[in-house]
């Protein structure tokens, strides 16, 4: 057999009152997470590029919120959904000024970020985010610091902040890693040169997780990178790659299987060290990848196809992107959206629908898609019980 294709499976017993066996058993009492604090790029960005740099434009917004909100989506992401569910409000960015409420937590994602530092020549091209998930850190460290400040020294703004205890008992969440895959591609690097990279990409993910943990963090709740060889801009940018059954890419959700493997295998390695935290790995990827090969039973249609773009196949076009106007036949015109993007999988060749983050959502909140298998709403509860540690296998 394959050693590269054998699943371990590591056990590690937290002994507690007399119990004697193993279960993996789970408190059915909700955790009740008085917050949540995101790190992640623009699938989970709340408004933290809008402060920083500039606005996504209409359509973008449109769906539920009726204007542009900060978020590259017509509606809410999954970062939204999950902080529906937890009863919280929408997540504020660290970086937004105005009118802003950081007591039930802070988002720290902004477009276009990375797990690595980006290199120096892509920033001001507008190709990559200088906050990467590092800095993100640093931010979130500053706010921890800055925010109890705040709030011992009383005054109007101190209800605004978390509490201390907050910060323990909060969710961590964590959807990045996707651009630090594609920002390599379009720098002309090949898949072998990414794949190469990936190690360093992970390593880079865990010493965040570390730093986070030694502040007090807890429950960490990670989803895993997207399949990136079903998106308009890759199927678009990339033709001659072969295809699968449905029609992706097949080498490029390959390079993307191959990172969240590496990231499966990581966090497996964290739970090992840090046995007092839950850290779930989530599979975003094999929920969105049933929209492509069930989209009609899913209810959704045209999967490859982005409903906010312009020309050929797919819809998509990376100089005609969604809310651009641009110049056809010598009149100018706005890149609108498809008629109805609730039964859509792709809103911008890139990003997804609401719909499809809801749909997502639904399916990986449940934990059917979670290692270990816990719901959402019980992931500060997976410390107390057996530690089972599955590593997935680098193909």
């Amino acid at each position: 057999m394959d050693p590269n294709r054998t699943i371990f499976t590591l056990l590690s017993v937290l002994l507690y009152s007399s119990t004697t066996g193993f279960s993996l058993v789970f408190s059915s009492e909700s955790c009740r997470f008085p917050a949540i604090f995101n790190f992640g790029a623009s699938n989970s960005d709340t408004g933290g590029f809008a402060a920083a740099f500039i606005q996504p434009k209409p359509p973008n917004g449109d769906t539920f919120f009726g204007m542009p909100s900060g978020r590259v989506c017509d509606g809410r992401l999954i970062v939204d959904f999950t902080a529906e569910s937890l009863d919280l409000p929408f997540l504020s960015s660290y970086l937004n000024s105005l009118a802003i409420n950081f007591s039930h937590g802070a988002n720290f994602a902004t477009v276009s970020s990375t797990i690595r530092l980006p290199t120096a020549n892509v920033i001001p091209q507008g190709q990559a985010s200088p906050f990467y998930l590092s800095l993100q850190y640093s931010q979130f460290a500053q706010f921890k610091n800055r925010s109890q400040i705040i709030r011992r020294q009383g005054g109007i703004y101190a209800s605004l902040m978390p509490r201390e205890e907050t910060f323990a008992k909060a969710l961590y969440t964590f959807d990045i890693g996707q651009n630090d895959l594609t920002q390599s591609l379009f720098l002309n690097m090949t898949i072998v040169q990414v794949i190469v990279a990936i190690p360093d990409i992970v390593n880079h993910f865990s010493d965040n997780i570390k730093n986070l943990y030694s502040l007090g963090a807890r429950s960490f709740w990670v989803y895993n990178t997207r399949p990136i060889g079903c998106f308009p801009q890759i199927l678009t940018s990339f033709p001659s790659a072969k295809k699968d059954s449905v029609g992706c890419a097949k080498p490029y959700n390959r390079l993307a299987q191959r990172f969240n493997a590496e990231l499966k295998n990581a966090l497996a390695r964290l739970r090992i060290e840090f046995p007092l935290a839950t850290i779930v790995y989530v599979d975003l990827y094999s929920a969105l990848y049933s929209l492509y090969t069930h989209p009609t039973k899913n209810g959704f249609e045209r999967p490859l196809v982005a409903c906010c773009g312009y020309g050929g196949k797919y819809n998509y076009d990376r100089d005609a992107t969604c809310g651009e106007t641009i110049s056809v036949d010598g009149k100018n015109i706005m890149v609108g959206s498809c008629k109805d993007p609730s039964v859509r999988v792709s809103w911008d060749g890139i990003h997804f629908t609401e719909a499809a983050n809801k749909f997502a959502f639904d399916l990986v909140s449940s934990g059917d898609f979670s290692n270990p298998p816990i719901p959402l709403k019980l992931a500060c509860h997976l410390r107390k019980r057996l530690r089972i540690v599955s590593f997935a296998p680098i193909v």
